[in-house]
């Protein structure tokens, strides 16, 4: 069976770990190997790369991975390991990617692909002009409930979308009196921390791809908790965002506002919903679910605040059945990826789609300090 070698740098980090190593490579060999085109699997041979060597052979042992290092340009020097993925923290990705480019690896990132717009429209061009395969995670196309979304607007079901709302976000704790779920770098900006450059590279691309190209932005950004405890229990300020409120014009006409909030406790299904309003009907989309409303069987409330409310409004709404099978959405990335770069198989989530989620970030945090609306240029 043929093999392809995977640098995978960042590993011992919390999503490296979970779901590209476990959850994505391990699971695809598991299953036997990413199937091509003609029928035949190839499987991936993940070489762990990072600077802890107790950890790297801690997890190789563990998973019985024969191959790691600390040695970045040695596992690039290797002709036998096609691939390179980098899931390090934001401000170590652009150099060790470039490494891998003039390496001639085909490269494979976490969002977001680099700290400004500049760098990733630079790193997205370096790619294209060395001509390897580029591609960047952007999981959440894959959701269940996003994939049911997909086959609702494909299908119809809303007629003209008039907006999208989206809630994100849940209470991350302080660190002192609970261990906080997320590591402390997220919030402090000299570390490349902040919700806005952590999350609006994903509401780009789930806009782009299911409702039209962002045209503006406008956004007000926070940070609700100015001081929190880090992994050695020790006081730090709280330098990055955990908070933003913004709206997105999009191309067609729809508006979308999404709250994105690590300073929020949660009172909803999931913890990302979106609402999405069209002329025929109306859909709330979680991670999993998804639940709908058609205009036929929408009621008809009126505002009167003497009286309570006799309709429980929420249970005039169907579930969408799933009517498939839903994988992993990280490992069905990465077999559409390990295909472009055995069969050329298209891949449109490219550094150069990339690099629009870091623009978005970045307007976004423009538009927050000067107090206006921003274009979006195409």
């Amino acid at each position: 069976m043929a093999e392809l070698g995977v640098v995978m740098n960042g590993v011992t980090g919390r999503m490296g770990y979970r779901q590209h190593l476990v959850r994505s490579v391990l699971a695809i060999n598991a299953e036997g190997g990413v199937v091509l085109a003609d029928g035949s699997k190839v499987r991936l041979r993940p070489v762990l790369v990072g600077r802890s060597e107790a950890k790297l052979k801690e997890l190789a042992a563990k998973h019985d991975v024969a191959d790691w290092t600390t040695d970045l340009d040695a596992a690039l020097a290797d002709p036998a390991n096609t691939i390179y993925f980098d899931a390090q923290i934001t401000q170590a990705r652009v150099e060790a990617t470039k490494k891998a480019i003039a390496a001639g690896k085909h490269v494979y990132c976490e969002k977001p692909t680099a700290e400004t717009s500049a760098e990733a429209l630079e790193l997205a061009a370096t790619a294209e002009a060395a001509g390897v395969k580029n591609g960047v995670v952007q999981d959440k196309l894959f959701l269940p409930g996003l994939l049911k979304l997909k086959r609702l607007i494909d299908g119809g079901f809303f007629g003209r979308i008039l907006s999208i709302r989206g809630e994100f976000g849940y209470w991350v704790f302080e660190g002192d009196w609970q261990a906080a779920q997320r590591p402390s770098w997220n919030y402090r900006a000299e570390d490349g921390g902040g919700i806005v450059l952590d999350m609006f590279p994903h509401w780009a691309y789930v806009l782009e791809n299911l409702f039209g190209s962002v045209t503006s932005v406008y956004a007000h950004v926070t940070t609700h908790i100015p001081e929190r405890w880090d992994e050695r229990g020790q006081a730090y300020r709280a330098s990055a965002d955990d908070a933003a409120y913004a709206v997105f014009e999009l191309d067609g006409g729809a508006v979308a506002q999404i709250n994105s909030s690590w300073a929020v406790r949660v009172n909803r299904d999931e913890l990302v919903e979106f609402q999405v309003d069209g002329t025929h009907g109306s859909a709330v989309a979680g991670l999993r679910d998804c639940r709908v409303q058609h205009r036929s069987a929408t009621p008809k409330p009126v505002w009167n605040p003497d009286l309570p409310a006799t309709a429980r409004f929420r249970d005039g709404w169907q579930e969408v059945p799933d009517n498939a099978e839903f994988d992993n959405g990280f490992k069905v990335q990465w077999e559409r990826f390990v295909r472009h770069v055995a069969d050329d198989e298209p891949f449109p989530y490219t550094l150069r789609s990339g690099a629009r989620g870091v623009l978005l970030a970045e307007l976004g945090l423009k538009s927050a300090a000067e107090g206006r609306r921003m274009a979006v240029s195409s």
